[in-house]
């Protein structure tokens, strides 16, 4: 019988992908999508559990649709995701309301998870390998509407940060191939996308599983061939293996943005070796040296993590001197989070809750006009700009430009333009600058 879905997504854009593959195998049996959950038969929370205040915030969605599934008889509430991978048991105990579990590498039984019978004493559960690599062949339903869709290349990790427990939940490293990946990008332009951003939970790692020398660069070098395709953004770069290759690539493939996405996690030497990362500064700052010799005249984007175990105030005094002196383009900062299974959940030297705050603070403080200033380099220079849509609020049109990625970089205020140009490309001279955000003046005529 064919059934009303609703559903909440939440977290990553990986996690984006799963629940885009799952709608499309619930709409190719017949079932229908909707937008309000007081009209759905189905509920559906496509969960993260990462750190945290992700957890928590899947919690608190779950118990919000609850509340929904009680105001109607027969409507089913189904979890999916990185919780449903990793608390399976946890959640079926404590949340009665659930109907069924989806593990993140069960997706090909979600509309099984649909059809399912109300719970009666347990929910349904539906597990299988840690994760659900994508293939071309796969349909989806892509939720951008603005010419941007997010390409997953490869599932897993092989790295073992004392911080991260993401191996145990989607398990090892596993690459599409190139011409798989091609072939999707290839259906997705054709579809109108017109920018394509690469995720992998270690994209510079792609394609070492499959024995491809240089993967990443190869991958980049034939994505450079899809018609149509203007835009490729690399998201999740790992320092110890973005190869010079895959920056060459970066730099020389015309559709592919100079935009490195690079987590550092912290720069004092002593944290990251507790981190297992990198070997200390030195060795990122020479990192950094390469990309922007390399690739010229590039925007990096990276993640710290303050109140790591052990971090003393002059362990986060190493890491302001080295935000300082980098001057990255943009900066996000997160609290650590303790991770149950992770090897750094049984370190000692635990730093208070109120002082990683904190310093979480301090340190977007001090990038704040860095930030500024990098950005401010871009006025009176003509750019390239995706339209978006429309900002109400604003009282103008928004697009991004190479250098901005979807949600986290800010937008580019166009003024009035066509509604039509939705999804496409225009040339602008950039006028301002402010923090987070450009202000152009639209050319007369398309990219």
């Amino acid at each position: 019988m064919s059934k009303k879905i609703y559903l909440a997504p939440l977290g990553c854009p990986k996690n984006q992908i799963d629940g885009e593959l799952m709608l499309a195998r619930a709409l190719a049996e017949g079932h229908e999508v909707v937008t309000d959950p007081d009209q759905a038969d189905v509920l559906v929370v496509n969960t993260c559990g990462f750190i945290d205040a992700a957890r928590e915030e899947s919690i608190d969605t779950i118990l919000e649709l609850a509340e929904v599934k009680a105001r109607a008889d027969g409507r089913r509430l189904v979890v999916t995701g990185c919780m449903a991978q990793r608390y399976t048991d946890e959640l079926a105990a404590e949340v009665s309301e659930i109907d069924a579990l989806v593990g993140t590498g069960a997706i090909d039984r979600f509309t099984d998870a649909v059809a399912c019978a109300p719970r009666t004493h347990e929910p349904a559960v539906f597990m299988g390998a840690k994760h659900y690599l994508p293939s071309a062949t796969m349909q989806r339903v892509v939720t951008e509407t603005d010419g941007s869709a997010y390409l997953k290349v490869s599932e897993g990790c092989d790295h073992d940060c004392s911080f991260c427990v993401i191996p145990g939940i989607r398990g090892r490293h596993e690459s599409r191939t190139i011409e798989d990946v091609a072939a999707e990008a290839e259906r997705l332009a054709g579809g109108g996308v017109v920018e394509l951003n690469l995720i992998a939970q270690d994209l510079s790692a792609y394609g070492r599983d499959l024995g491809i020398d240089e993967g990443l660069a190869r991958l980049l070098h034939r994505l450079g061939r899809v018609p149509g395709l203007e835009r490729v953004r690399c998201f999740y770069l790992y320092p110890n293996t973005l190869t010079d290759a895959a920056l060459d690539a970066i730099a020389d493939v015309d559709n592919v943005c100079p935009y490195i996405d690079l987590p550092l996690q912290h720069a004092d030497p002593g944290i990251l070796r507790a981190m297992r990362r990198a070997r200390g500064a030195d060795q990122l700052r020479r990192i950094v040296e390469r990309i922007r010799t390399r690739v010229g005249d590039v925007a990096i984007r990276t993640a710290f993590i303050v109140g790591f175990p052990g971090e003393t105030d002059e362990a986060f005094a190493n890491l302001c001197r080295f935000v300082t002196e980098i001057r990255f383009d943009r900066v996000a900062v997160f609290n650590y989070s303790r991770e149950d299974g992770s090897a750094a959940a049984a370190l000692d030297g635990q730093v208070p809750a109120d002082i990683a705050l904190r310093r979480r603070d301090e340190l977007l403080a001090l990038q704040e006009p860095i930030s500024e200033q990098r950005l401010s380099r871009h006025v009176g220079r003509t750019e390239r700009v995706l339209v978006c849509g429309r900002d109400d609020g604003a009282g103008s049109w928004y697009g991004r430009t190479d250098f901005q990625a979807p949600e986290i970089d800010g937008v580019t205020l166009l003024g009035e333009l066509p509604a039509a140009l939705t999804g496409r490309c225009v040339q602008a001279r950039i006028t301002g600058s402010d923090l987070l955000d450009l202000y152009a003046e639209p050319l007369a005529r398309p990219a």
